[in-house]
């Protein structure tokens, strides 16, 4: 699988997850593709915290689930009856659950790059998650980012010390299937926006030349 293809077929996965076991091989390569991307100053503040413990798991789980009820109370009627259809999360089904941390003391205070820009550091672990993301994806392997917990409680399940950020909780396993189109476009949550209308040239708001407008509209990922 080439990195086009790659791209165009990641997903967010949620409902397809099998209980297969990855192998130590797999998993190995994916994370080493999450640790050989940039980072800022080439500090490398991401530790991957690989989670199998169904207690653990559950707690998260049950933390997903208030968060969840809390959100779908702020929704209209019509938005909350398509809510309640749509899985936000794989936690106990996915065979791994995998929190991703940012240590910005790593290497000290005064990191190359980081000092007018610090949030930087944060940039930089999401840069390996798109990294692992991807070769998860060559693998055949499936990920979904699960957003809708306190990340604070999160941290105390998995003894994260307080100086250290939870960037991500991701789940993790090989798939039966993956979807055509993302989940949420297939449900009708949201559509990909058109490339041509979030291009901009030389400053905000003003369009580009009508030829890159154009071949920006017919442009594909074959």
């Amino acid at each position: 699988m080439d990195i086009y293809e790659a791209i165009k077929g990641r997903r967010d996965v949620r409902s397809y997850f099998k209980p297969d076991p990855i192998p130590h091989e797999v998993l190995s390569k994916i994370l080493l593709a999450a640790h050989l991307a940039p980072s800022v100053g080439y500090s490398q503040p991401w530790t991957f915290i690989i989670i199998k413990d169904p207690n653990i798991k559950r707690k998260v789980k049950d933390e997903v689930e208030r968060q969840r009820t809390g959100y779908r109370e702020l929704l209209d009627e019509k938005r909350r009856a398509l809510f309640d259809t749509i899985k936000i999360e794989g936690i106990m089904e996915a065979p791994i659950n995998l929190a991703v941390t940012a240590d910005c003391s790593r290497f000290g205070p005064h990191v190359l790059g980081r000092i007018t820009m610090p949030e930087t550091c944060q940039y930089s672990v999401v840069l390996a998650i798109e990294n692992l993301w991807l070769a998860a994806r060559a693998e055949n392997v499936g990920v979904g980012w699960v957003s809708f917990l306190d990340k604070e409680k999160v941290k105390g399940l998995l003894e994260i010390p307080r100086d250290i950020d939870l960037v991500a909780y991701l789940t993790m396993g090989y798939v039966t299937s993956f979807p055509e189109r993302p989940e949420l476009e297939q449900r009708g949550w949201n559509s990909r926006l058109p490339l041509s209308e979030i291009v901009f040239q030389d400053a905000w708001g003003k369009r580009p030349d009508p030829d890159l407008i154009r071949i920006l509209n017919e442009t594909k990922l074959e």
